[in-house]
């Protein structure tokens, strides 16, 4: 019975969180930087592709809340016109299947040099989300009987549709030199409405507007060449709000040529939320991260996260790897590629 509530509990959680639905986010915020920021197209010449997979709360996984997000993206900077462009694929999967979210982005980002050492890009992104509701996996008060649980039908009226298709759009600014970068976003400009119903038209704003601030340095510790990447720390900063709910999070990653580590603290507002703990190996044109979010508020019996981030960086191939050392990047998203 204990399970039953449990899976009750978590299960309506999901169902309200439809209302005013929260952006997926990566903790390897760098393996996903379209995500993040859709000035970040472009962060390279050659093209790059990046995959990356999370999976939310394991230990309660076998009541059917299991929460998972996949991303794949591709992205590369054209010097003729002097622009990146990128498409980013996103699915998230709440509930065990219960909310389905589908995300498709193109993203484009024109760059501008002030001079030599300080850049600017301007960056804008459009496409669209579609939502998919299980309405059979819901659970309403009407149905909980004390003793045996979720047993009774229940007098909720079905939506017509259970699909929905919206139109989304976002802009972004980055500034960067050879040591920092910093920039801000805004998602969902159009503030879509994501809901199934028209109970609450007129009453729903649609989804919240994101607000993201992101910046970061890069020192190096030890020079590279054409045949040794360099090794580097780059500590950095993510502050994201939206609608009433928000985190930042503060942290450093740190390559060592084919190693490369890193640590962040996350902070939801109101309470501490997670340490995440990041390792990860890169060789020629792949890269592979691995981390865990170990959860530090009141949620930590549910497991905290795992999370994995496969790039393919082509400007690393034997080929490119002369050509990229000689035009000698003058920035700082090294922690990018």
């Amino acid at each position: 019975m204990k399970r039953q509530i449990l899976s009750f509990i978590i299960v309506a959680f999901t169902a309200l969180s439809a209302v005013q639905a929260q952006d997926p986010v990566f903790s390897q915020f760098y393996s996903t930087p379209l995500l993040l920021n859709p000035a970040f197209a472009g962060t390279t010449f050659a093209p790059r592709v990046s995959a990356s997979y999370r999976n939310e709360w394991p230990t309660v996984a076998d009541i059917g809340v299991a929460y998972s997000t996949y991303a794949v993206s591709y992205e590369q900077f054209v010097p003729e016109v002097n622009s990146g462009f990128g498409l980013m694929i996103l699915t998230d999967n709440a509930g065990d299947g219960l909310l389905k979210m589908n995300n498709i982005l193109a993203s484009y980002a024109y760059r501008i040099d002030v001079n030599d050492e300080f850049h600017l890009k301007l960056g804008i992104e459009a496409g669209f989300r579609q939502y998919k509701l299980d309405w059979d996996k819901l659970v309403f008060f009407d149905q909980i009987d004390r003793i045996e649980g979720p047993v009774n039908p229940t007098n909720e009226i079905r939506p017509d549709a259970l699909t929905n298709t919206i139109f989304d759009a976002g802009a972004g600014l980055l500034a960067f030199s050879n040591q920092f970068y910093g920039g801000i976003a805004l998602h969902h400009l159009t503030s879509p409405d994501e809901g199934f119903t028209d109970v609450n038209a007129g009453l729903v704003e649609g989804l919240p507007l994101q607000l993201s601030f992101h910046g970061g340095a890069q020192f190096i510790v030890k020079e590279g060449n054409n045949r040794q990447p360099a090794s580097f720390v780059s500590p950095n900063i993510l502050f994201l709000k939206q609608g009433d709910q928000g985190q930042v999070n503060v942290g450093a990653y740190y390559s060592m040529g084919l190693v490369f580590a890193g640590g962040w603290y996350r902070h939801a507002f109101g309470n501490p939320d997670a340490a995440i703990a990041m390792v990860g190996f890169s060789y020629d044109v792949f890269k592979i991260g691995y981390s865990y979010d170990f959860t530090l508020s009141s949620l930590a019996p549910t497991g905290g996260s795992h999370e994995i981030s496969i790039v393919l960086n082509f400007e690393n191939s034997e080929r490119l790897r002369n050509k990229r050392f000689a035009n000698r990047y003058n920035d700082c998203f090294k922690i990018f590629r």
